[in-house]
């Protein structure tokens, strides 16, 4: 028996995804590649960058056109599951 999962999100919607790691110079290039993979319009101004207090991580909030659950499942997943990335949210 295959289950369906309902979303509450009405989809096509603009979805904000936060994404935090290590600060390094190329941590935003990453973030970015992977989520280009996901949803490839991505454009510059859907992404901000923003240092912690003390510098050592970085967070990120990247809003992406959705069009479905499962895409966001996809791009959750692969995100949350790189060795770099501390936190999805």
């Amino acid at each position: 028996m295959t289950e369906t999962r309902e979303s509450a999100i009405e989809f096509p919607c603009d979805f904000p995804i936060k994404v935090v790691g290590k600060s390094a110079q190329d941590f935003d290039t990453l973030v970015v590649e992977i989520v280009r993979r996901h949803a490839a319009d991505l454009a510059e101004e859907s992404v901000s960058v923003r240092a912690s207090r003390g510098g050592n991580y970085v967070a990120m909030t990247v809003t992406v056109r959705a069009h479905s659950q499962q895409q966001l499942d996809a791009l959750y997943t692969e995100l949350s599951g790189h060795e770099r990335v501390v936190m999805v949210l």
